[in-house]
C-alpha cells in the first residue's frame, strides 16, 4: 500500500493523527513492513564488572551450566550464547571506564578532551558511530525495514550530566545520544507529548471513536493485538495518574510533576521500560533499541537487595572479601533477572502478522564496560546474547582466545544482512566476523 492510500484510508475515515501509532503496523491492514522477516536487536548494559568465578560457566559448548550470576536464565539456557573471550582491545586516552563504556558499541578510540578519569589520562567523547547507529542506518535505508523512529535509546536512572562514562550510543564522533530514562517521557515519545501530569486526560478517550472505526476493517488477530495496545495505554495511564500526587522526596533536579525517579524505585522504572520497549517493537515502532542501566562507575544501591553500598565502591573490594564478592554476584543476578524478564516478555508477545514470537526475532545483547571490577580489565568482557533475532547458534558456552570485540560488532551488523568489512578501529578487524556464532 502506497503512502497515498495510507493518507486516503486515513482521510476517508476521518482519523485523528492520534490513533496513527495504534494502527500504520497493524498487517492486515497492509501499511506494516510485511515483505520479509522483521529482526531487531536491543543492547542492555550493566556496570563495574562482573565476579568472573559466579558469572563464566565452566564448560564449553551445548552442555554448560549456567553459574549463580546468570541462573535467571534458565529458561532460556537454550537461546542463550555465553561469549566468553571477548576483549576490548582500543586504548589512547581517557581511563578503563571511559573507554569500557565510549569504545564499548563504537570500537574506536576516544577524542581527547578534558574529562579526567582515574589515573589515566583525560579523553573526550568517542570518534565513531555505534554498532547500535550504524545497523539503525542500513535499515532506515530500506522502505521495507524503516520504522517511525528507527531506534530507541531506554535508560534507568542514568544521571543527567553528560559526560564519557554515561554515554554509550553515538550517531557519530563527537555525537552522543542520551538514553530517555523518564519511563513518562518516553511514553510521551511513543504515544504523543503529554503535558501536566497532575491534570493527565486519558489519551485513549480521545480514540475510542477512531479505535471502533479500524476494528471493523481489520482481521482477527489483528483485532486483539489492537486491544491488548489500548489495553497496555491505558493501565500505563492509571499509573501515571495514581503517581501524579505523590512526593518526589530525593534530591534529584527537578522534573515534571508525578515523576518519581528515585535509586530506591529503580526495580519499577526497570520494569516499565521493559513494558515499554516490548510495547514499541509490538508496535514496530523501531527495531533497534539501548536498554542502559545506570552508567559506567554506576552507584546504584541495591536496598532491595539488603545491600547498602554503592555497586561501584563494591566493586573495587578484593577478591578476598567474600562479602564483598558475594554482594558483587547478586547485584549482577538482578541485572540478570532483567534480562530475563525482558526475554520472557518478548517470548510471550506473538510476532505481529509474523509467525513464533518476538523473541524468535530478536537478539537481546547484555554487555558491560570492564570484565572484572577491582582490576579495571577490559579483557574477557561480558557478552550474553539472548534470543533468536540473528540466526546465531544459541544454547551454548563459548571460550573465545581473546579476540576484539570489534569482529563481534561486525557479526550483529553481518546478522542483519550488512555485510560491513570494518568497524571502529580497523586493526582489529583484520580476522573479520566471529565464525564461531553461526
Amino acid at each position: 500500500m502506497t503512502h497515498l492510500n495510507r493518507r486516503d484510508f486515513i482521510r476517508d475515515l476521518g482519523l485523528s493523527a492520534a490513533a496513527l501509532p495504534f494502527i500504520l503496523n497493524l498487517p492486515s491492514l497492509g501499511f506494516a513492513n510485511q515483505s520479509r522477516r522483521k529482526q531487531r536487536m536491543i543492547v542492555m548494559f550493566s556496570p563495574n564488572g562482573v565476579v568472573p568465578s559466579t558469572f563464566w560457566p565452566d564448560q564449553e559448548g551445548e552442555a554448560f551450566t549456567l553459574k549463580e550470576s546468570l541462573t535467571p536464565l534458565a529458561d532460556f539456557q537454550g537461546r542463550t550464547l555465553v561469549l566468553n573471550g571477548v576483549c576490548d582491545k582500543v586504548r589512547g586516552d581517557g581511563d578503563n571506564h571511559m573507554r569500557g563504556i565510549g569504545c564499548l558499541l563504537t570500537g574506536v578510540e576516544l577524542f581527547p578532551g578534558n574529562i579526567q578519569g582515574g589515573s589515566h589520562t583525560p579523553a573526550g567523547w568517542s570518534s565513531g558511530i555505534s554498532i547500535d547507529q550504524e545497523i539503525k542506518n542500513y535499515l532506515q535505508s530500506d522502505a521495507e525495514t524503516r520504522t517511525r523512529f528507527g531506534s530507541l535509546e531506554f535508560g534507568v536512572m542514568v544521571p543527567e550530566r553528560a559526560d564519557t562514562w554515561t554515554r554509550m550510543v553515538y550517531t557519530a564522533g563527537n555525537k552522543p545520544v542520551a538514553p530517555i530514562d523518564d519511563p513518562y517521557q518516553m511514553f510521551g515519545k511513543l504515544y504523543g507529548r503529554l503535558k501536566d501530569q497532575e491534570h493527565l486526560k486519558s489519551v485513549l478517550d480521545d480514540l475510542q471513536a477512531d479505535l471502533r472505526k479500524v476494528r471493523d476493517k481489520i482481521s482477527v488477530e489483528d483485532r486483539q493485538l489492537l486491544e491488548e495496545q489500548t489495553t497496555f495505554v491505558r493501565e500505563l495511564e492509571q499509573e501515571l495518574k495514581s503517581s501524579s500526587t505523590a512526593s518526589i522526596g530525593h534530591d534529584v533536579p527537578e522534573l515534571e510533576p508525578g515523576v518519581r525517579e528515585d535509586n530506591d524505585n529503580i526495580p519499577k522504572i526497570s520494569k516499565m521500560q521493559i513494558e515499554l520497549l516490548v510495547n514499541s517493537f509490538a508496535s514496530d515502532f523501531a527495531r533497534v533499541a539501548t536498554l542502559q542501566y545506570t552508567n559506567s562507575v554506576g552507584m546504584a544501591r541495591m536496598r532491595w537487595l539488603d545491600i547498602n553500598e554503592g555497586h561501584h565502591e563494591l566493586s573495587h573490594e578484593p577478591d578476598s572479601n567474600e562479602v564483598a564478592q558475594d554482594k558483587l554476584t547478586r547485584i549482577n543476578k538482578w541485572y540478570c533477572e532483567q534480562l530475563a524478564y525482558l526475554a520472557r516478555r518478548l517470548s510471550e508477545t506473538p510476532e505481529p502478522g509474523g509467525q513464533g514470537s518476538l523473541l524468535d526475532n530478536t537478539l537481546i545483547v547484555w554487555t558491560n564496560e570492564l570484565g572484572k571490577g577491582n582490576s579495571h580489565t577490559l579483557d574477557n568482557t561480558p557478552f550474553v546474547l539472548v534470543g533468536n533475532g540473528l540466526d546465531f547458534k544459541m544454547g551454548r558456552s563459548l571460550k573465545l582466545p581473546r579476540v576484539a570485540h570489534n569482529r563481534l560488532l561486525m557479526s550483529l551488523a553481518h546478522g542483519f544482512g550488512h555485510r560491513i568489512t570494518k568497524f571502529g578501529n580497523p586493526d582489529f578487524c583484520k580476522d573479520g566476523v566471529l565464525s564461531q556464532l553461526t
